[in-house]
Parts: structure tokens; C-alpha cells; sequence
């Protein structure tokens, strides 16, 4: 598949009551073992990238290096590639239209892209954001793509006492509803695990659902009937990773 063909079969995979599930990757090699293991894409993590790296979360891995990372994994592995672009590398609608434009050139089909303000406090007001994203779109349609602008709400991530969280989906569902009038693919909703509350957004919203396994989050197939479409691991697979080498290590150690 050429780069337009990998972005509309990755839209394709994002079905409500179907979800497509990514095991967020960080590197070429990493891509390349979950590809050979029969995923049908791939999917970074920021802060799993940040941290194979040597960086911190937040934007701190120089944008030259995401770009070489990207193209690694785009050249490694012949299915379509999503980045977790985080806020865009910038604040404006023109450096994210031009930042975007280097990852999609890069080999990406899609991006994460977050309200949270990076660096900051707070979530980018919707008028703000919604402008912020349609320069994402506007950047794939420039590189001749159908973007798969996956855009997340950092509401419930925020937010860490979850019995707050009733309180807060109507917000959330008028964010969804903002970005996408603004052109989005999906909506990210990372934090939420409630089951009901899920269900209650997958209604809501005309875009498919995004859920991030974290701990006492629902099942994939609780997930499925509430609606989501799609699935991220985020970064618990190079959490895990990293557990298992330092495992390794001491094993190796008492030998």
C-alpha cells in the first residue's frame, strides 16, 4: 500500500462495538515485532518514544529526532503508522500545520493530537483548540492524505479523583462534538475507564472513541459493548518492556 492507501484502510479499522486495538509501540524494532505478531498498524506512544530515548514526556524529544524515529518505523514495517504528536510542537495553527506536515512526510497516516497546553496548565480553550486541529487536517489534505486526526481530551487524565468524573463528561462531550465539526477522525479520551461513562460518550459522539487500557480499565470486550472504537495501550507495553529487561539483567547478574 502507498501512504494514501494505509490511511484510508487505518480509518477503515475504527468501528463502533469493533474496536481496533494498538499496542503502542517505540521504535523500529519494537514496530517490527508487533507487526510480524499480526497487527494490522502501529501506533507510538509519546512518552514510550520519549523514554526509549533518553527524554521525558512533553515534547522534550527534539522534533528532528521524532522525525527520524517515524521514518524508521515507516520503513521497517509495511502497515499504516500513527504518532502520538502530542500538542503539535506548537501553538499556533501554522507551525502545526508545517510540524504536522514533516511527521505525515515522515511516513505517518495519522497523529494524536492532545488539548492539554504542553509545557503549561490547563486545556487550550475549544475555539483555540478546534482552530489548532483543522491546521492538523488542513496538513494532511496539503500532503495529499486523508489524516487520521486522532483528537484527545486531557479532561479525565487530569483529573485523577474519578468520582469527579460524572461531572466533567458533558465537557467532554462538546469537545468531541467541537472537533468534529473541525475535521477529526476520533476522539481521545484517555483517564476514562468508568464503563458507563464510556458508553455514555460512545452515544454521544459521532466520532469513534478512543479508550486507553490503564489500570481498572474495562475489558476489551466490556469496551466493545459500550460503544469504542478503538483501543491504545499507551505506555504500559514499554513499562512493562523496561520491567522485564531489568529482570534480565539481575538474572544474568546471579549467574
Amino acid at each position: 500500500m502507498n501512504q494514501s492507501e494505509k490511511a484510508a484502510a487505518f480509518a477503515a479499522m475504527h468501528v463502533k462495538g469493533d474496536p481496533l486495538v494498538l499496542f503502542n509501540i517505540w521504535d523500529a524494532g519494537s514496530a517490527k515485532v508487533v507487526a510480524d505478531a499480526g497487527a494490522p498498524a502501529v501506533a507510538t506512544g509519546s512518552w514510550s518514544v520519549a523514554a526509549a530515548h533518553g527524554y521525558q514526556d512533553g515534547e522534550s524529544i527534539p522534533l528532528e529526532l521524532l522525525e527520524v524515529v517515524t521514518s524508521r518505523i515507516a520503513a521497517t514495517v509495511d502497515i499504516p503508522l500513527t504518532v502520538d504528536f502530542e500538542g503539535g510542537y506548537a501553538a499556533g495553527p501554522e507551525g502545526i500545520a508545517a510540524n504536522v506536515g514533516r511527521i505525515i512526510r515522515s511516513g505517518a497516516i495519522g497523529v494524536n493530537f492532545e488539548d492539554q497546553i504542553v509545557g503549561g496548565e490547563g486545556l487550550y480553550d475549544i475555539d483555540i483548540q478546534t482552530t489548532r486541529l483543522r491546521a492538523a487536517v488542513q496538513a494532511g489534505e496539503e500532503n495529499g492524505i486523508m489524516l487520521f486526526a486522532n483528537a484527545r481530551t486531557d479532561i479525565f487524565l487530569k483529573e485523577r479523583d474519578r468520582s469527579k468524573h460524572p461531572a466533567l463528561l458533558q465537557a467532554a462531550k462538546d469537545r468531541a462534538a467541537a472537533y468534529a465539526e473541525a475535521g477529526a477522525s476520533g476522539f481521545f479520551a484517555p483517564g476514562l475507564v468508568d464503563i458507563d461513562l464510556v458508553a455514555e460518550l460512545c452515544a454521544a459522539s459521532s466520532l469513534p472513541v478512543n479508550i486507553l487500557i490503564m489500570p481498572d480499565a474495562p475489558s476489551h470486550a466490556d469496551l466493545a459493548k459500550a460503544g469504542v472504537g478503538r483501543i491504545s495501550y499507551g505506555p504500559g507495553p514499554y513499562r512493562r518492556y523496561a520491567a522485564m529487561l531489568a529482570d534480565m539483567y539481575r538474572t544474568a547478574m546471579e549467574g
